[in-house]
């Protein structure tokens, strides 16, 4: 995560284009997530997210912006409509922070206190480094679940990965200055174990301990029968999971001298 904050940081500081304005921001709203324990439902909001961010903006359409956003996804199988779902019975929550440089695309002229404008529709693209560490509650007690190797991995999944953000928003023009943009945007991260869960139940006796033994196979702890026979599949074998991020932001926007309007 450090050594991509400071390749980004180069990165932003080292464009050439003439900028007409930078802006500050301060972000908050909630955090979805599609995976192994939610298909299906791309708008399952189970956690919240906030962000603050530094963009400077090169022209009345197109910007850059340098984020960081800390957010929290769960799921439980225990709360699915699925029998074959609830039968599984894992769960995860997860908080994610994650890193991004994103740029911005205005669909109309925009510059706050200057332009005619006073809002227009954007849509984003950009690159993020995410860290997670899915965790999970067992008899009273939260436990890791990285380091259990619930799947019989040969070494622990990365804490983190790289994502791809995306997505599309609004911004209107409050007064002088003062921006309120709402947008949400998806995030593809190169992991599927934001829930803890991708593949195959493991053979229990290649698992490090009793509690990575109990945390792979979760299914009888209500009922003592356990569906977890190894080789069967223990997730929904896409090979990505995907998160979002939908917020409301207040910004400022600093207009230097430089900046004139623009029909």
């Amino acid at each position: 995560m450090f050594k991509f904050a400071a390749v980004i940081l180069l990165i932003f500081i080292s464009f050439n284009l003439q900028a007409q304005t930078w802006e500050v921001g301060l972000a908050g709203g909630g955090a979805a997530y599609m995976g192994d324990l939610n298909p299906n439902n791309p708008l399952k909001f189970s956690g919240g997210a906030g962000s603050v961010f530094l963009k400077r903006n090169f022209n009345a359409y197109l910007s850059a912006r340098l984020t960081y956003t800390y957010g929290s996804i769960s799921a439980a199988d225990s709360n699915s409509t699925n029998q074959q779902f609830r039968d599984r019975n894992l769960s995860f929550t997860d908080h994610l922070s994650e890193l991004s440089v994103i740029g911005e695309f205005n669909f109309m002229n925009y510059i706050p206190d200057v332009s005619h404008n006073r809002y227009t529709p954007f849509f984003y693209l950009g690159i993020a480094s995410v860290h997670y560490n899915p965790t999970t509650i067992y008899n009273g007690k939260k436990y890791d679940l990285r380091p259990l190797e619930t799947e019989g991995q040969a070494n622990p999944y990365p804490g983190s990965a790289i994502a791809f953000p995306y997505g599309v928003g609004i911004k209107y023009n409050i007064t002088g200055k003062w921006n309120l943009i709402a947008d949400i945007g998806y995030r593809q991260p190169n992991t599927d174990y934001l829930d803890d869960v991708a593949g195959t139940y493991p053979n229990p006796g290649k698992l490090s301990g009793a509690t990575a033994r109990a945390l792979s196979d979760r299914s009888g702890e209500k009922t003592g029968i356990y569906i977890g026979t190894p080789g069967t599949q223990r997730g929904d074998m896409r090979s990505r999971d995907t998160y979002m991020f939908a917020q409301f932001t207040i910004s400022y926007t600093f207009v230097t001298q430089k900046c004139y309007f623009e029909e």
